[in-house]
């Protein structure tokens, strides 16, 4: 029996595009906001869109934040996704609650132009800094689909796996231990973000 995986429901969007891409690659999806449900998950992915203060203020009322913690550090695989990539974090400069701290550091406001487009919409490269299970079979430079206006900034530079340029330099996939995170949005990144869901879906840290 395939391993069914469970998809976080916090009211932050893009859950149907996430959980077909999952299906698309053969596996069971589970979306949920179940925090017994999140808990009890063998592999867990946490997306999102929208702002850092709605969506704790949603992850702490309904039990969820709690969960995910408690999930991540179980050691059992973590994929966080665009907002779910940034409130691992400690803290965001877009609001100004505290966020989960999966990863120590914090989330920065895009530094760019003042005639420059923000949020950062469209396709970028992503450069690979470190060596990881989720770039098998991608090559570094892959092009992956972005809209945000915030990117992670962990305080250890070996928490950094790739990067992407817009106006400047940003972390743009980060991982530590179990937990891997993504600012693109892989299941809206055609075939290269496919395979990088599939190696988070056969990866065990």
């Amino acid at each position: 029996m395939r391993e069914t995986v469970t998809i976080v429901d916090y009211e932050a969007g893009n859950l149907t595009s996430v959980r077909l891409a999952v299906e698309h690659l053969g596996r069971a999806a589970l979306v949920t906001a179940d925090p017994d449900r999140v808990r009890a998950a063998s592999r867990l992915v946490f997306p999102g869109v929208g702002a850092a203060d709605a969506a704790m203020d949603t992850l702490r009322s309904t039990g969820l934040a709690e969960a995910v913690t408690e999930y991540a550090r179980t050691g059992r695989p973590f994929l966080g996704i665009c907002l779910g990539a940034q409130i691992i974090l400690e803290r965001s400069e877009e609001g100004r609650t505290k966020c989960l701290g999966l990863i120590p550091g914090l989330v920065k406001r895009l530094q760019v132009p003042a005639n420059a487009k923000v949020p950062h919409m469209g396709w970028n490269q992503v450069t690979f800094v470190r060596g990881h299970a989720l770039w098998a079979g991608v090559q570094s430079g892959s092009s992956f689909y972005f809209v945000h206006s915030y990117a992670p900034a962990p305080s250890a530079p070996e928490a950094t796996i790739g990067t992407t340029d817009y106006h400047g330099k940003f972390t743009s996939v980060l991982a530590r231990e179990n937990v891997v995170a993504c600012q693109f949005h892989p299941e809206r990144s055609g075939r290269v973000g496919l395979k990088v869901l599939e190696n988070f879906l056969t990866w065990n840290p």
